[in-house]
């Protein structure tokens, strides 16, 4: 991956959503009967197991969890129409 990793990531989202493979643990969080809240219940997830390893000290802790849950945010983005420049202007606003 190049060093935009998000527009990559975000851009085999948008893929997953389209196509729908059988075997992709992303097209199963847009075809899960829970939809959003599945996605919803695993940033609650992560964001604890963030909380804890950064409790913990644990440096690699916090860079797999955050990792964790920037995937998610952009899983949750996608199920909202939503594009990566959404958020990118959300964050420019905030300077």
């Amino acid at each position: 991956m190049s060093d935009d990793v998000l527009d990559e990531l975000f851009a085999v989202i948008e893929d997953r959503k389209g196509t729908l493979p059988d075997d992709s643990y992303t097209a199963s969080l847009f075809t899960h009967e829970k939809g959003q809240d599945a996605v919803l219940e695993k940033l609650g997830e992560e964001t604890t197991e963030l909380l804890l390893a950064a409790k913990d000290g644990d440096r690699d802790g916090v860079a797999h969890e955050s990792a964790d849950i920037v995937y998610h945010l952009l899983v949750l983005l996608a199920m909202n129409d939503m594009e990566l420049a959404d958020l990118r202007r959300e964050l420019r606003d905030r300077r």
